[in-house]
């Protein structure tokens, strides 16, 4: 899920690089077909919105009718509130910051859900979400924060949940990502 840009791009790219198929999501059709268009013809491109139970499930049924395997879901999708880098307190950025629980943290579920689904009987799959160290420290408000921390928690209570149906769960910490947001941080000392 969010592969059309930045982090989501290149892990795209990197799979793709080892031969795999890669569907990838946006809730913007016209960047997610750019992307798979780049990408070349091992990038599918499914414009979603998994900010939604439906979304989610809208995006299970598209795969599911194009393949009869799920080998790894990567939950990458979040939103990016304008203010999120802003060194302001919670209270004094916009209520919508808090969106993010709902594009990083539920549809990181709702997916998972549906995965789990397909990869269970199947024997095999890996469930991945990607987190950052804002888990555990401050950095860029409340909303992030517990969005990252639930992220890891997720994949904490799934791989028990998952133990011995061959499927696994990981939260991945990366680092610092250089994207255009970062980029506009970086030029006003944020």
């Amino acid at each position: 899920t969010g592969g059309s840009k930045n982090l989501g791009k290149h892990i795209a790219e990197g799979f793709i690089a080892q031969g795999a198929k890669v569907y990838i999501t946006s809730r913007k059709a016209d960047s997610c077909n750019e992307t798979a268009a780049e990408l070349g013809p091992n990038c599918i491109p499914l414009p979603m919105d998994v900010s939604s139970v439906e979304g989610c499930k809208a995006l299970a049924a598209a795969f599911a009718e194009r393949e009869e395997k799920l080998d790894i879901l990567v939950n990458n999708a979040a939103y990016m509130h304008p203010q999120l880098i802003e060194k302001k307190p919670f209270w004094e950025k916009e209520l919508a910051a808090q969106y993010i629980l709902d594009v990083g943290l539920r549809s990181s579920y709702v997916s998972s859900w549906h995965a789990a689904r397909m990869m269970v009987p199947q024997g095999s799959g890996l469930i991945a979400f990607t987190s950052s160290f804002g888990a555990t420290c401050y950095m860029h408000g409340p909303a992030y924060g517990a969005q990252k921390a639930g992220l890891d928690k997720l994949a904490h209570d799934m791989e028990h949940d998952l133990r011995g149906t061959g499927v696994a769960a990981v939260s991945i910490w990366l680092g610092p990502q250089i994207t255009e947001r970062a980029l506009i941080a970086k030029d006003r000392g944020e």
